[in-house]
C-alpha cells in the first residue's frame, strides 16, 4: 500500500516545477491526480494546457491514474473546474494543493494595479477558490480531507521588489489558519508550506541564498501532510529547503504596556522605548548585508 493509496489529490501549478514534482510523488505514493495547470508564464501571459497534459502523461506512464485540469484558478469557475474534474473523474477528493502563482517584480513606488491584482489573484484568490471548493465536499465526505496552501518567507519578512507576491503570500498563511480553525470540526485540516528551491519563479531573487534545493526536496513534506498519518497536524506553516524542515512560531504579543488613562502621543513616547520597544524586521539586515555587498562587489547571501 502506498502513503497515499486510493486518495484523490489537485494539484494547481503542477505543471513544472514544484507542483510537477509533488503531483509525481503523489501519484507514486498511491494517490489519483488531476493535475491543474493552466501553463501560462512567469508573467501570467500565453496559456496552455500542455504543461500538464505532459505531467498526466507522466504519471500514466508510471502506472498511475491521473486527468489534466487548465483552468485560471484565479477565477470561482475555474477553481471550481479543477475540483469537479476531481470529481467527475475519481467520485472524490481527498486532498488540495495549491501551487499555482506567477510573478510581476516592481519597487512599491512604481507597481502597477495590475501588477499588484494580477499577483494576488493567483496566489492568493487562487489558493481561496480551491479551498473552498474542496472543503464544501471534504467536510461533508468521510475521512475529511486536507488542504495545502504555498506560501514563502516573504509573508513574514517582506520584500524589497515584490511587495504584491509578500501581500499574497501574507493572506494564504491567514486564509490556511482560517480554514485550520473553521474546518478542524469537519475533520478537515489545512497548512501550509513555505519552500525554497530552484524553480522559474526563484530564477530572478538578487542574491545567493545561503540554503536552496530543488523542487524535489519539497514534495515529500506535502504527501506527508496529504496522508493519513498527519491527521492532527493542522494550522502549521512548514518551511521546507534542502534537507532541513522548519516549522514556524505562531504569532502572538510578545510585550505589551498599560496606562491608567486614555494614551495620548506624549505619553506613548514617553513608555514606548521603556517597554514595548519595537521588533526590527530580519529582512532589513539581509537589505544591509546587500548594500555591503553592492558597495564591495561581492555576491550577497541571504
Amino acid at each position: 500500500m502506498g502513503y497515499l493509496e486510493d486518495k484523490v489529490i489537485a494539484v494547481t501549478g503542477a505543471g513544472r516545477g514544484i507542483g510537477r514534482s509533488i503531483a509525481l510523488d503523489a501519484a507514486k505514493a498511491g494517490a489519483k491526480i488531476v493535475v491543474a495547470d493552466y501553463g501560462v508564464t512567469m508573467d501570467g501571459s500565453e496559456p496552455s494546457s500542455a504543461v500538464a497534459d505532459e505531467v498526466v502523461a507522466e504519471i500514466k506512464a508510471l502506472g498511475g491514474d491521473a486527468v489534466a485540469a487548465a483552468s485560471d484558478v484565479g477565477t470561482m469557475t475555474g477553481g471550481g473546474a479543477v475540483v469537479e474534474a476531481a470529481m467527475d473523474t475519481f467520485g472524490r477528493i481527498d486532498g488540495a494543493v495549491c501551487v499555482a502563482g506567477i510573478l510581476r517584480e516592481r519597487m512599491l513606488f512604481n507597481m502597477s494595479e495590475e501588477e499588484f491584482d494580477s499577483v494576488v489573484n493567483v496566489h492568493l484568490k487562487g489558493t481561496f477558490t480551491i479551498y473552498k471548493s474542496a472543503a464544501a465536499i471534504m467536510r461533508k465526505q468521510e475521512g475529511g480531507g486536507s488542504l495545502i496552501g504555498f506560501t514563502s518567507g516573504v509573508w513574514a519578512l517582506g520584500s524589497v521588489a515584490q511587495a504584491n507576491y509578500a501581500a499574497a503570500k501574507g493572506g494564504i498563511v491567514s486564509l490556511t489558519y482560517s480554514a485550520a480553525v473553521g474546518l478542524e470540526r469537519y475533520g478537515v485540516r489545512a497548512n501550509a508550506i513555505a519552500p525554497v528551491a530552484r524553480t522559474r519563479m526563484s530564477e530572478n531573487v538578487p542574491m545567493e541564498l545561503a540554503e536552496n534545493g530543488d523542487p524535489e526536496d519539497i514534495s515529500p513534506m506535502a504527501v506527508y501532510l496529504l496522508s493519513d498519518n498527519a491527521a492532527h497536524i493542522t494550522g502549521q506553516v512548514y518551511s521546507v529547503v534542502g534537507r532541513k524542515i522548519a516549522v514556524w512560531s505562531q504569532p502572538k504579543e510578545i510585550r505589551a504596556m498599560y496606562n491608567d488613562e486614555r494614551w495620548t502621543p506624549e505619553t506613548i513616547d514617553e513608555k514606548l522605548m521603556a517597554t514595548v520597544k519595537f521588533e526590527r524586521l530580519p529582512f532589513l539586515d539581509m537589505v544591509d548585508e546587500m548594500k555591503r555587498a553592492a558597495a564591495a562587489k561581492e555576491s550577497p547571501n541571504a
